[in-house]
């Protein structure tokens, strides 16, 4: 029987596939107390034993350290749970990968913006709603001549597979969504009320009205987790009040459940966050050119548009560098300014990678309710950039991108425009704020 202490944060859906197994197997697995995240997984004492200060994580009595949900919850599990043949184990492992890969990304990328730690991007709610279906249909035909996932009786993958279910059944699987998944949703109430699962996560409600992205929820995380990031003192003293950083909260810290984003664009799921590998940036292997973008982001940030600008025709190299216009689809479901101006912040967080080889400036023309989304972008190499990494498309399908030829009057007026922050949009609205990527 194993034993020993679990370190996590409480109501985590993760730690729960913990717990339910020790339930079922009798193990002794106790949850440390006054572990408080972002501080106890800190410090020196936790990272010696844990150095990726990832949660959950687990000190077994005798003195050994694991990490990683799925692992631990096999460790703490029986033979029943596990598998009762080398075939069951097997297909126990293969469900855990399938809530990991094929429901959590989706759960994450549909549910996070409607709890408020997520900014709402629609094209990657609506691709996140097809993939819940997708997942649910898998298990819905799997289900029909079952009563559990493998075997005849509850096991890891049922525990596992229905904890990563949970975010979805309580805030958006409402009753007309789940209606055609009645083999998954008897299953799913089948596993939340046996006693064990119910010592653990309690009484369980099914969601009764999908959940919305609520700008006024995600405003007040933000500002209780904001972090001020390093800016260009030019742009964050822009004259008039239209600086940069001004008029919208700060970014946010990367709290431990944003370490899950979207598939196709957002992919990865774990306990906790971890620390990546550095990606090469695929722009890298493209011809290299005469245009030095560092050169040039070092001069426009310490001098004026009046040198900066003629600086930038003087050097850019249009054989190896192309110049884009991105003009936001969606400008009529734009609401708030600072929701506007997030939708760009969080675009340039998830294209960061790109930074080295790219230069953007973006603006929001407009005020409340009446706003614009729009941009100027220069990168290495002459085709669309997002192609090249899955990585940097999570964005790039909301906005309509444009190719601009450097030698026409008309491209050098857009480049004055965005990058000196004046004018107006198409539809006449005013320059309010401007963001710069570099």
């Amino acid at each position: 029987m194993a034993s020993g202490t679990l370190y996590t944060y409480p109501e985590n859906f993760r730690a729960y596939k913990v717990l339910i197994a020790a339930q079922y197997a009798g193990s002794n697995v106790k949850v440390a107390p006054g572990f408080v995240f972002g501080e106890t997984n800190k410090t020196e004492a936790f990272l010696k034993k844990f150095p990726l200060g990832k949660v959950p994580a687990f000190e077994t009595s005798d003195g050994h350290y694991l990490t990683e949900n799925n692992a631990i919850a096999y460790y703490v599990a029986n033979a029943q749970l596990r598998g009762q043949s080398d075939l069951e184990r097997a297909q126990v492992l293969q469900w855990l990968g399938f809530a990991d890969s094929e429901i959590l990304p989706a759960s994450c990328a549909w549910v996070f913006p409607c709890i408020g730690i997520l900014q709402f991007n629609k094209q990657t709610t609506e691709r996140a709603k097809e993939d819940v279906k997708a997942a649910l249909g898998t298990l819905n035909k799997h289900l029909l001549t079952r009563t559990f996932l493998v075997g005849e009786r509850i096991s890891l993958a049922d525990i596992c597979v229905a904890c990563t279910l949970l975010h979805l059944y309580q805030y958006v699987l409402d009753p007309a969504f789940r209606k055609p998944y009645q083999n998954v949703n008897r299953w799913f109430n089948t596993i939340i009320n046996q006693s064990q699962v119910k010592a653990v996560i309690g009484e369980f409600k099914l969601c009764e009205k999908m959940a919305e992205f609520d700008p006024k929820k995600f405003a007040e995380f933000q500002a209780a987790t904001k972090q001020q990031q390093p800016g260009t003192a030019k742009k964050e003293k822009k004259q008039k009040g239209q600086g940069e950083g001004q008029q919208q909260p700060k970014e946010k810290e990367k709290q431990e459940e944003r370490g899950t984003r979207p598939r196709r664009g957002d992919g990865r799921g774990g306990s906790g966050r971890r620390a990546e590998p550095k990606a090469k940036d695929p722009l890298e292997a493209l011809p290299k050119g005469t245009f030095n973008m560092d050169d040039f982001k070092r001069f426009y940030s310490n001098e004026d548009e009046s040198k900066s600008i003629p600086y930038f025709w003087e050097k850019f190299d249009p054989e190896h560098y192309s110049i884009w216009l991105g003009e936001y689809k969606y400008n009529d479901e734009l609401q708030k300014v600072f929701m506007s101006c997030n939708l760009i912040s969080g675009m340039y967080q998830r294209l960061d990678k790109m930074r080295k080889n790219a230069f953007a400036s973006m603006c929001l023309f407009g005020s409340d309710n009446d706003s614009s989304i729009s941009g100027i972008w220069v990168w290495r190499g002459q085709d669309l950039a997002f192609d090249l990494s899955p990585d940097w498309q999570v964005d790039y399908e909301s906005y309509q991108w444009t190719k601009l030829d450097p030698t026409k009057e008309e491209t050098k007026e857009l480049v004055k425009q965005y990058l000196s922050w004046t004018g107006t949009d198409k539809q006449g609205r005013k320059f309010n704020q401007g963001k710069i990527f570099k």
